[in-house]
């Protein structure tokens, strides 16, 4: 009598062996990647923290917008003074170059018994230094003897007929007074008597 095959050996050693690309050991499940990862929340500030950075950066602008206000303030000051130090010492140097002319008047003055002609050489010699103090100071005269009139510079006082044909309508024939430019702007007009046109003679 034939044996039949020990089934019930084979169906242990059929369960007993591992399936086919399963490694022995405990199984580990994978590694979780990136797309698994939960999302990360945005965390908003609260109405009270943006409260607290607006006034903090409200009150920063304040101090920013004093200080600016403060230099402008000491610029604006410094600037007055600097404007009434300029006006109230202006002639200053002026001042000082004629303490030379008014030395020498005083000097030909308190000569005694001197001559008409060293009087003038005295008097020559100070009206050289006061012209020179002139030059420096950027005051220069208007001597328009010969010129044509110009009312922005001159004077007229009258107008009388010129000397002769060749001289033109509104020459200035006669200086009365000298006039006097501070840097080219007109601080005394020259007082002058000035030529017009010849009147046609009677038929």
């Amino acid at each position: 009598m034939q044996e039949k095959p020990d089934q019930a050996n084979d169906g242990q050693n059929t369960e007993s062996m591992p399936e086919a690309g399963q490694a022995n050991g405990p199984a580990v499940s994978p590694a979780p990647t990136s797309a698994d990862a939960p999302p990360e929340t945005t965390v908003m500030p609260s109405p009270e923290d943006m409260l607290k950075a607006a006034e903090l950066q409200a009150a920063e602008h304040h101090d920013a917008w004093l200080r600016a206000k403060a230099e402008t303030e000491n610029v604006r000051r410094r600037a007055q003074e600097d404007i009434a130090k300029a006006g109230k010492f202006a002639v200053e140097r002026f001042s000082s170059e004629l303490l030379a002319v008014k030395d020498s008047l005083e000097a030909a003055l308190s000569s005694e018994n001197q001559s008409a002609e060293n009087l003038n050489a005295g008097v020559e010699l100070t009206l050289k230094q006061l012209i020179a103090v002139f030059e420096k100071s950027g005051l220069t005269e208007i001597n328009p003897l010969g010129e044509k009139f110009d009312p922005h510079r001159h004077q007229a006082i009258s107008q009388i007929e010129a000397p002769d044909d060749a001289t033109e309508a509104n020459t200035v024939l006669t200086v009365l007074q000298k006039g006097y430019a501070l840097h080219e702007r007109v601080i005394r007009p020259a007082l002058v008597i000035v030529s017009k046109a010849k009147t046609a003679p009677a038929a």
